[in-house]
């Protein structure tokens, strides 16, 4: 029972970290009808940005996370809005789609020629301790570290602010309100352009936040966004690709899976674990465990 606990709260560590980055596709698909497939390599990146920062310009590591955070929401955010997507979105989903995957290339690519091919450690904001119980009657208690419940607290806090902005602040309902019908918003007074803007600046600030939180315990890689942007986006679709809350339910679902299949079954059927969820929605409830059906094709 104690290793299932262990293995629960582990899940819930990393199933935060696909939350986060399962709202970002969810929230561009809402506002603006784009996926995208490079948003594994929009987590990978601002690991790198904060390792530059402190390795070239010698900045301390609260400095160049904070950098980080801001400039991805302006590379990732902003230019990705305004050289790709703009341009692409008028030409229909599937060039757009294929845009976001060459994108997802060459920013794997990028890094591994120009920073290096090889996983580099990363700073914790965490201490560096077990925060385990005393051992029961049995020899063992529990093993849970600063950095799992620190990731947990930090990314949950994240989502809750951001579920609080998108429904009690003005800004937010707006948001809301373009991503349900743009037109209807507009004819209201609402001001589209800028808050599929603030949708794009969001979602750089997510893959962040979930870059600085994941890379402690797993390095920061420049092939890590393969992985992380494929269980991303299973989570957005098997919790409802059309809701934020969907996308937080799927991630959090995928990461204590994938945590209790490594250890109850084998850490070779690992990967499989968010491909199997994705086979089995779509047979049983294509519109995902919390979304709602829609005509729009994906």
């Amino acid at each position: 029972m104690t290793d299932f606990v262990q293995l629960v709260i582990a899940g819930l560590a990393t199933g935060a970290i696909y939350a986060l980055a399962a709202v970002g596709f969810t929230l561009l698909w809402q506002t603006s009808q784009t996926i995208n497939f490079a948003q594994g390599e929009f987590v990978m990146l601002p690991a790198f940005f904060a390792l530059a920062g402190m390795k070239f310009l010698g900045l301390p590591f609260p400095v160049a996370a904070l950098a980080a955070i801001l400039l991805s929401m302006l590379t990732l955010g902003v230019l990705f809005k305004t050289v790709i997507v703009d341009p692409l979105h008028k030409q229909g989903t599937l060039p757009l789609v294929i845009s976001t995957i060459g994108l997802a290339i060459l920013l794997r690519e990028g890094v591994k020629e120009f920073y290096s091919a090889e996983a580099q450690r990363f700073p914790s904001f965490f201490p560096d301790i077990n925060l385990g119980t005393a051992a029961n009657r049995g020899g063992s208690g529990f093993n849970v570290s600063a950095d799992q419940i620190g990731v947990l607290i930090v990314a949950t806090a994240t989502i809750l602010l951001l579920a609080w902005f998108l429904s009690s602040t003005k800004t937010g309902r707006q948001m809301q309100a373009t991503a349900q019908n743009p037109t209807v918003a507009r004819i209201l007074g609402v001001n589209v352009e800028r808050m599929v803007m603030y949708t794009f600046l969001i979602n750089g600030a997510l893959a962040a936040m979930a870059s600085l939180l994941i890379s402690p315990i797993y390095l920061a890689k420049f092939s890590s966004g393969e992985t992380l942007g494929l269980v991303a986006f299973v989570a957005a679709i098997v919790g409802g690709f059309n809701q934020v809350r969907g996308a937080i339910a799927g991630g959090f679902l995928i990461g204590i899976a994938d945590n209790l299949v490594a250890a109850y079954v084998s850490s070779t059927y690992r990967q499989a674990v968010p491909l199997a969820f994705l086979v089995l929605i779509i047979l049983v409830r294509p519109q995902g465990l919390l979304g709602r059906a829609e005509e729009r094709a994906v």
